[in-house]
């Protein structure tokens, strides 16, 4: 675990571990886009109490036994489309979800990628997005993550999955500044390390898919994943795992209540295909905008999507909850889907997890459990 800090100051703020005062070290220096510095360090294991400013951190749980989890969560302006995000109701909720999501006191918050939304600039006498920042700046983080998470961010430690929008071609200078797990700022073209976070009996292994294409097959964008998924093997260790990336393997389509083959990520599928799976007990992803849950049998693992953070939705998706069989990339899997904004909270339950999905009155709507590598979700 790392401790973060932005300071506007001339130099690095110290920590406060266990009362003993501890140097953060300089991540990052001011630049144009970022004038300020970002400092670090790393958390010592068994560290009891941690001060920064004045304030006390929350610490990392050996065993968390409640994890909220939500993805997709950024303002969307990006011309043509214009997302209302002067209205923290109902056209930009992120805020709203991260608050209620602090109220459940979760012991780790992992969010699935996609915190960058503001691209270009708010167009004139536009009133659902004037005053916004726009670019990959600071400004910009600040409005999309910083402020909204606030209550999140001070309720428990995160985990962070690089989304599209955090590639190089939009908000990749922001994401290896400021969120990547890499002790080094790495300058694009980048990828992020695969990495591992023991949550006592699981491990989530988060694994880089900002690059790779949805339709079309390019053969060093499939390679590359391959190289992180051969990564993510390597860090299993014989434990039952959670797969979180940002991109969907399967996917599903609807119309009304019909449900079809969404096609996925073509690269992800090649890559997956003839890999051995077992012991990924759950791939854990966002990038649709919706919650969705996929169970294949003893086929494959069992998919979960939660993109319901705060952009924009699709009106496909529009209640009630769509459910029932759809076949998929050759396997047949029982779905579950729904469009709502919100976030997805699991409880530990002996060797089980149980899950309740809230909307923005922070009404249960949906629950699921997760036993033996099954996934099931129902309306509530």
């Amino acid at each position: 675990a790392e401790v973060r800090a932005v300071t506007s100051a001339g130099a690095c703020p110290r920590l406060t571990v266990d009362g003993r005062r501890q140097r953060m070290t300089e991540r990052a220096g001011p630049t144009e886009a970022f004038p300020n510095r970002i400092c670090a360090a790393a958390l010592p294991r068994r560290a009891k109490s941690v001060r920064l400013a004045g304030h006390a951190l929350p610490l990392p749980r050996s065993l968390p036994n409640r994890i909220v989890i939500l993805g997709d969560s950024g303002c969307r302006l990006k011309d043509p489309l214009v997302q209302n995000c002067n209205d923290p109701v109902a056209g930009w909720p992120f805020a709203r979800v991260a608050t209620l999501a602090a109220r459940q006191k979760p012991d780790l918050v992992v969010h699935v990628g996609d915190y960058y939304y503001r691209e270009t600039p708010c167009p004139a006498g536009e009133a659902k997005c004037a005053g916004s920042p726009y670019g990959d700046k600071w400004e910009t983080w600040k409005a999309e993550v910083f402020a909204p998470a606030a209550p999140l961010l001070a309720a428990a430690p995160w985990v962070f999955a690089r989304g599209n929008h955090e590639d190089c071609h939009r908000g990749g200078a922001g994401w290896f500044r400021l969120l990547d797990a890499s002790p080094e700022v790495r300058a694009c073209p980048a990828q992020s390390d695969t990495f591992a976070v023991e949550i006592g009996g699981t491990r989530l292994l988060i694994v880089d898919s900002a690059d790779p294409d949805d339709f079309r097959i390019i053969p060093d964008q499939q390679a590359a994943f391959t190289a992180n998924l051969d990564a993510m093997d390597a860090l299993r260790k014989g434990e039952p795992a959670w797969l979180v990336t940002h991109r969907p393997i399967w996917t599903l389509m609807r119309k009304d209540q019909t449900l079809l083959d969404g096609l996925g990520n073509v690269n992800l599928r090649a890559a997956v295909k003839g890999r051995d799976l077992k012991g990924v007990d759950l791939v854990l992803v966002g990038h649709v905008h919706n919650f969705t849950s996929l169970d294949f049998g003893d086929a494959r693992p069992p998919e979960l999507i939660v993109g319901t953070g705060g952009d924009i939705q699709d009106p496909n998706d529009l209640p009630p909850p769509a459910v029932g069989p759809v076949a998929i990339d050759g396997a047949q899997a029982q779905a579950f889907t729904m469009g709502r904004f919100g976030y997805f909270v699991f409880d530990r339950r002996g060797g089980d997890w149980v899950g309740a999905f809230h909307d923005l009155t922070d009404a249960v709507i949906a629950r699921c459990r997760l036993h033996a590598a099954r996934l099931t979700c129902e309306k509530a």
